[in-house]
């Protein structure tokens, strides 16, 4: 059985969603129609919090399009979901700043940027799903990694990392560092999506230990000759 919802509605019944016919796209109109799909896609996507509920069809539907002409800006369902998440997920970085703004310590902004991280995948957990925890042949392969990592605040934390190293607050090379952090918080972010039924601590606490010992485990000995 389809998991599309309307491919089983007929024509005419009284519960069949009809949306307004929209007219052939003038000249220069193609890229609104791509951004109307995009919108389409994220709102479907936020509104069921499930992708497989998202199908092309459904898709077509709300905007007002034939399915034939969704595929002629997305290669495939995977590539329009994707492309969708990337848009919503511009909004992380914004996230990101707010939770940093105005925090002059390094260590307690790469500890803002971990608790904001975790927080907003865990608000946004089916575009986490399939931005970050997605198999290999799920993914575009022209997914934009470069703008993916922008978006998740990885040049914010790199920046953090890259100042305490450079205050003595933590020691190591800030390039394997950055990743050592987004490794700890992906790791908590994921479990909890895929397992919220595990008899977990509370959130706020599990979170602040989980920083806090990552921290204290890439600070310098002071007890060594160099720190004499």
């Amino acid at each position: 059985m389809s998991g599309d919802p309307l491919e089983h509605q007929k024509p005419g019944s009284s519960n069949e969603i009809t949306p307004a016919r929209r007219h052939r796209a003038r000249r220069g109109e193609g890229e609104q129609l791509r951004e109307d799909i995009l919108e389409a896609a994220e709102r479907l996507l936020i509104e069921t919090g499930d992708k497989n509920a998202v199908s092309i069809r459904a898709v077509a539907r709300t905007v007002g399009v034939t399915p034939p002409s969704i595929y002629l800006h997305f290669t495939d369902k995977n590539e329009l979901l994707f492309q969708a998440c990337q848009v919503h997920w511009k909004r992380f970085d914004a996230h990101i700043r707010n939770a940093t703004k105005g925090i002059d310590d390094p260590v307690e902004r790469i500890a803002a940027c971990g608790r904001a991280y975790i927080e907003f995948g865990l608000a946004n957990p089916e575009h986490y799903r399939i931005l970050f925890m997605s198999k290999p042949d799920e993914q575009p392969s022209h997914t934009d990694v470069q703008q993916l990592l922008l978006d998740s605040g990885f040049t914010r934390l790199f920046q953090a990392i890259s100042e305490a190293v450079e205050r003595d607050q933590i020691v190591g090379d800030p390039g394997l560092i950055v990743f050592h952090c987004w490794s700890v918080v992906h790791g908590l972010t994921s479990l909890l999506i895929s397992h919220p039924d595990l008899p977990w601590p509370d959130r706020e606490v599990l979170t602040k230990h989980l920083l806090e010992t990552s921290m204290r485990g890439l600070a310098p000995d002071r007890s060594s000759p160099d720190h004499q």
